[in-house]
């Protein structure tokens, strides 16, 4: 009699074990949900315990095992990894916020209309705005001063182009940064008409005016950030690598996420000042969960549309004039060694040919055959056909905006020539070099919605449609590998991918949700595709 009560006993107890539940803090259910693991694996339901994936199933098997703080259910509406723009401008992108909007101008009329409606609104000190491009004005040319000047003598102008590598300034902006026909700056150019400062300014000459703005105080920065990051949220983004910013602002950002103000994922990158080098990068490789401090960016050309890209031969369009070199290639590699012994990854921008064979060679000299340094080529845009094999003989990653190959596919081959076209915006063939791409947006050069950017790299075509069967099609990626290029292979490209990138057991719990399916829907309708929910480590951040 004894054994049967131990028996029943241990079966009781037994039974109770078998039945209590796992605490956890949110069951997502009742979904199509894209892990983007190793395998690509596809699963109903995931849970989320101390801000992490726990466990990932079916839906009935995360049901019986779990019990849940909260539980949603998706109704077969699609999840996928939180996106992760792999080069951006965040910082830059929230100070425009409070700058002239000039994306989408079309003609210099347009300009000038949003300018005073902006001064209404801002009465007194400078104008100062970005995104205006001639490539879409009936008259594809640079403006000059001539015209800021007839509407605002007095109040001084500055605005930059789309590529934030032209600006464009008004007699009064330039008398009092002291600009006229004899200022000189290296990697830079001040253009001239008749003798005289045209209001263009290429790529470092645009600090001759712009270091002489008042800078905005913190309290107008974090606002902008916030607004920045709440945009970047309705959007799916929860991380993103910022190229290029100050020791202050990096600073500023720390104390914004550690507060609680700021829970954007941020991929720090260092300009190269002294401050920088001291403060951070002689220290070592910093990271947490919301913070990674690792990379130096760098310049090494301008950009294509300016004609500011350093090519190996002329611009078809423009027979006496091969770019210029922001930073000498001296310098780049003196600052990339500095780096090297820090144990900092380095990013440098590259776009044309030239900028691109010299950074290479730089890279080659400094790296091993088959290293993990994971440093970087950002753009990678216009490569020499000899010079491709180098990315996967030397680890390098090109990083990619995918979106700039569409914005330029318009006049792209009238600046390139039809030959030098095979080796640009050559996205598969890099890819096969290296294995894995990482693909950002650049914004606010390109919009901050990543999906426009996974439509550029499948379809290779504008939101029309245009070109039919694609621009470049033969480099286009397939829907598997785009995912990835905005998760797994972005976080591995900052040294992040042991904590995020794939919904896995033991990573953030940052996800997406969405009412169609980006890997399934029509291809042209997958940039209006909307995010319905987005959640960073298991907190919702953004509801449609």
């Amino acid at each position: 009699m004894l054994r049967i009560i131990l028996f029943s006993s241990l079966l009781i107890l037994t039974q109770c074990q078998m039945l209590k539940k796992e605490q956890v803090e949110l069951l997502v259910k009742d979904a199509t949900v894209y892990t983007v693991d190793s395998s690509f694996t596809v699963v109903e339901s995931f849970v989320v315990k101390d801000g992490k994936i726990l466990d990932t199933g079916s839906s009935a098997e995360m049901e019986r095992k779990y019990d849940a703080k909260r539980a949603i259910s998706l109704s077969g509406r699609f999840v996928y990894p939180g996106w992760n723009d792999a080069h951006c401008h965040f910082a830059g992108y929230a100070q425009s916020l409070n700058q002239v909007d000039l994306a989408g101008t079309g003609s210099v009329d347009e300009i000038i209309e949003r300018c005073r409606a902006f001064a209404k609104t801002s009465p007194g000190g400078w104008i100062t705005g970005r995104g205006w491009d001639q490539n879409d004005w009936e008259v594809m040319q640079f403006p000059d001063r001539e015209t800021l000047d007839s509407v605002f003598p007095d109040t001084p102008v500055l605005l930059r182009r789309i590529d934030g590598h032209a600006g464009w300034a008004n007699t009064k902006a330039l008398e009092m940064a002291g600009v006229d026909q004899n200022s000189r700056i290296d990697g830079g150019d001040v253009i001239l008409k008749n003798g005289a400062p045209s209001g263009i300014l290429i790529d470092n000459a645009i600090e001759l005016v712009a270091r002489i703005i008042p800078e905005p105080g913190n309290e107008e920065i974090s606002a902008g950030l916030r607004r920045a990051q709440e945009n970047c949220f309705a959007v799916g983004l929860t991380s993103v690598s910022d190229a290029g910013l100050s020791t202050n602002m990096v600073r500023l950002i720390d104390t914004m996420q550690t507060d609680g103000r700021l829970k954007m994922r941020i991929n720090a990158w260092l300009e190269p000042s002294e401050s920088n080098f001291k403060e951070f990068i002689e220290k070592g490789v910093y990271q947490n969960d919301r913070l990674t401090i690792g990379t130096l960016k760098l310049y090494a050309d301008g950009a294509l549309g300016s004609r500011g890209a350093r090519m190996i031969e002329p611009y078809s369009d423009d027979p006496d004039n091969r770019g210029l070199f922001v930073t000498d290639t001296t310098r780049l590699k003196e600052l990339s060694m500095r780096a090297l012994e820090n144990n900092y990854q380095v990013a440098i921008h590259c776009i044309g040919d030239a900028a691109n064979h010299e950074v290479l060679k730089i890279y080659a000299g400094l790296l091993k055959e088959g290293n993990d340094r994971r440093w970087r080529i950002e753009h990678a845009q216009i490569i020499a056909p000899s010079d491709f094999p180098l990315f996967g003989k030397y680890r390098i990653i090109p990083s990619v905006q995918s979106t700039h190959a569409t914005s330029d596919m318009y006049w792209a081959e009238e600046r390139l020539g039809a030959e030098r076209m095979d080796g640009s915006y050559a996205y598969r063939t890099l890819l096969n070099e290296l294995g894995w791409i990482p693909n950002g947006s650049d914004f606010p050069v390109e919009d901050i919605n990543p999906l426009y950017g996974f439509y550029a790299s499948v379809a290779r075509k504008d939101h029309t449609g245009y070109p039919e069967g694609g621009f470049l099609a033969e480099e286009s990626l397939t829907r598997e590998e785009a995912l990835r290029s905005m998760t797994t292979w972005a976080a591995k490209a900052a040294f992040e991918e042991d904590f995020k990138g794939s919904i896995e057991k033991g990573k953030l719990a940052d996800f997406v949700v969405t009412a169609e399916d980006i890997m399934t829907t029509e291809e042209i309708n997958i940039p209006g595709v909307k995010v319905l929910m987005t959640f960073s480590g298991g907190e919702m951040v953004y509801s449609e």
